[in-house]
C-alpha cells in the first residue's frame, strides 16, 4: 500500500482521518480486482466534491468579476471546472502517481484518464470537506485552481469551443466546420460516440464523449489545440 500520509503531506493537506484521503484516491476497479482491499472507492467522494467546487467556484467568480452578467459567469465557470482543466491540476499536483487503479484502468491514456484524474481530484475535495469542513475544501480549491482564471480569460478558452473554432476557421479559412459521427458503441443507456471535425474534407480533429454534444464540443476543443487558433 502507498505511504498515503505522506502523498497527503506532499500536497500540504492535513487528514484527521486519512482514510478518506485513501478513498478520494481509490477507483473502482482497484476494489473489483482486488478482493480483499478493504475500503470504499472514490464515486459518493466525487459526487459531494462536485458540489462544493460548484460553490466554491461560483462565489469566487460572482466576487472577483462584480460586472460581468450570468451568462459569462456561467461559462468562465464551466471552463475552470470542466474535465481538462480539474485533470491539468490534478496532474501538477502528482494525483496521477497516488491513484489505486487496477491493472487495466493504469494502462489507459487520453481522455479515459483524464476523467479519472478529474474525478479524483472532485473526491478529494469532498474528503476535504467531511475532514475538514467548507473553508478547508475552499482553499485547496482556490491554491489549485483559481489562478488558472486570468488565462481562461484572456485565452476565451471559456468561450464555447464549437463556436469559437468555427468563428476562427471562418476569419481564417473561411470554411463553417462540419462534425460527423465516426463511431457509435454501446448500450442505449451507456453510449459512446466519437465525432470528427472537418473542414471541407479534411478531418482536423477528433472527439469522445458519452453524447454527441459532448463529443462535439470535445473535437472543436482538440481541433483548437492541434491548429493553435
Amino acid at each position: 500500500m502507498p505511504d498515503f500520509p505522506s502523498y497527503a503531506q506532499h500536497l500540504n493537506l492535513s487528514f484527521k482521518d486519512i482514510n478518506l484521503f485513501i478513498e478520494a484516491l481509490t477507483h473502482r476497479s482497484y476494489l473489483n480486482e482486488n478482493k480483499n482491499a478493504t475500503g470504499r472507492h472514490n464515486e459518493r467522494l466525487e459526487f459531494l466534491g462536485d458540489a462544493v467546487l460548484e460553490l466554491a467556484a461560483t462565489d469566487f467568480l460572482y466576487k472577483k468579476f462584480p460586472d460581468k452578467p450570468e451568462g459569462e459567469l456561467t461559462a468562465y465557470r464551466a471552463a475552470l471546472v470542466n474535465t481538462q482543466s480539474l485533470s491539468a491540476s490534478a496532474q501538477e499536483l502528482g494525483i496521477n502517481d497516488m491513484l489505486l487503479l487496477s491493472k487495466g484502468e493504469a494502462k489507459d491514456t487520453g481522455r479515459a484518464r483524464q476523467i479519472i484524474l478529474a474525478n479524483a481530484f472532485e473526491a478529494i475535495i469532498g474528503a476535504l470537506y467531511l475532514d475538514g469542513g467548507y473553508e478547508e475544501a475552499a482553499r485547496f480549491i482556490a491554491r489549485t485552481l483559481y489562478p488558472k482564471i486570468d488565462d481562461i480569460v484572456a485565452e476565451r478558452s471559456w468561450q464555447d469551443a464549437k463556436s469559437l473554432f468555427q468563428e476562427k476557421a471562418q476569419e481564417r479559412r473561411s470554411i463553417t466546420p462540419s462534425y460527423t459521427t465516426l463511431s457509435e458503441e454501446g448500450p442505449d443507456h451507456d453510449k459512446h460516440f466519437t465525432v470528427g471535425v472537418f473542414l471541407n474534407e479534411e478531418l482536423v480533429a477528433q472527439g469522445e464523449g458519452s453524447s454527441k454534444r459532448e463529443a462535439e464540443q470535445e473535437a472543436a476543443r482538440a481541433a483548437l489545440e492541434k491548429t493553435g487558433w
